[in-house]
């Protein structure tokens, strides 16, 4: 039997994913989640892909008597792998408050209960943000970490400081902290997938819900950056390799294979794509439109980045193997099935 895994914000896009890539391999698994950007309903996609309903608490992790609870009622936790975060750029601008209180105090609560509760390891979900605008792509896991350009960003540099810093310090616990690029998609069954709570943050649900008839139109946000098309320029990986890669990293940790208390690792595909090319991507895949208009630059935007992952190649043995296109098709496969169960 493997040990029981703790998943905060397990029931958000990528936490769900994760949950399954556990639960596949064998790991039992109990999440909590506030449900601020997420809901219910996403228990049973999980439980329909793998077979396993996860143990589920709703609560907030900022929140220390919950989570106390939550390991007295939930005995032999060994890993925590954290998603328990608020996440979009533009509203980390709006509402930076919000951001730092739960972000960090998440994190805090979180370190400060694993060593008294005997856990090995925590995996931290962070971002290429910490790099900021780089002076050149792809950047690698020792390139300079900039000053972030939104309060999201900031909390993620904060967030990687803490750990390092309790660790330092004693601490009785690993960490492998994942800096990923930008995840998109759905999981193959179209079962789960990415589903924010009122208008979308991120570009693909946006994307597919312009395409659905929900949104009128899609905003591309700058056309004259530096860049092949005068888009931004990101480094967009498959959901599911990207979960795959954090159970490979709580494994490295509960099997002491980790070649230092805190390891790091790039997730992405090694390549860029621009915001034009993706949507050429989702058109191209589906054959259905997307209509949009070219509008101004946004604030906290970076102009270009995306990751060398050989790292993580090399040490991890993880490689992000799903084609963008395939990706495309999961995600409009995942819109059509919302709209089946009359979601949108």
């Amino acid at each position: 039997m493997k040990p029981r895994i703790l998943v905060t914000g397990g029931t958000g896009y990528i936490g769900s994913h994760t949950v399954v890539e556990l639960q596949n391999v064998g790991y039992p698994v109990v999440i909590i989640d506030n449900l601020s950007n997420s809901n219910r309903d996403v228990l049973d996609g999980i439980e329909r892909i793998s077979g396993i309903r996860p143990d589920f608490v709703e609560g907030d992790c900022t929140d220390m008597a919950t989570l106390r609870k939550l390991f007295q009622d939930y005995p032999g936790i060994k890993g925590i792998i954290n998603f328990a975060a608020s996440k979009a750029v533009g509203e980390s601008i709006e509402k930076p408050i919000l951001y730092y209180r739960n972000n960090l105090d998440t994190l805090l609560n979180l370190l400060d209960i694993m060593g008294p509760e005997d856990v090995k390891g925590i995996v931290f979900s962070s971002s290429c943000t910490v790099y900021g605008e780089p002076d050149k792509n792809p950047v690698t896991e020792n390139t300079p970490i900039k000053n972030a350009t939104s309060p999201y960003g900031n909390t993620k540099q904060i967030s990687e400081e803490i750990i390092t810093d309790v660790i330092n310090s004693g601490a009785p616990f690993k960490s492998v902290i994942l800096r990923y690029f930008n995840p998109v998609g759905a999981h193959p069954s179209a079962e789960i997938g990415e589903l924010p709570n009122g208008v979308p943050q991120n570009l693909v649900p946006y994307i597919t819900q312009t395409a659905m008839g929900i949104r009128k139109e899609l905003s591309v946000f700058g056309n004259d950056y530096d860049t092949p098309d005068g888009s931004c320029i990101r480094d967009f990986i498959d959901v599911v390799d990207l979960a795959k890669a954090h159970v490979i990293a709580v494994e490295r940790m509960l099997d002491d294979k980790s070649k230092e208390k805190i390891e790091i690792f790039n997730l992405g595909t090694g390549r860029g794509v621009s915001v034009l090319e993706l949507i050429d991507s989702f058109m191209r895949s589906t054959g259905v439109n997307v209509p949009y208009k070219i509008v101004g630059r946004r604030n906290g935007d970076i102009e270009k980045v995306w990751a060398d992952p050989r790292h993580a190649n090399e040490v991890l043995g993880w490689v992000a193997a799903t084609p963008l296109d395939e990706t495309m098709r999961n995600a409009w496969a995942w819109q059509c099935k919302l709209r089946e169960r009359g979601v949108m």
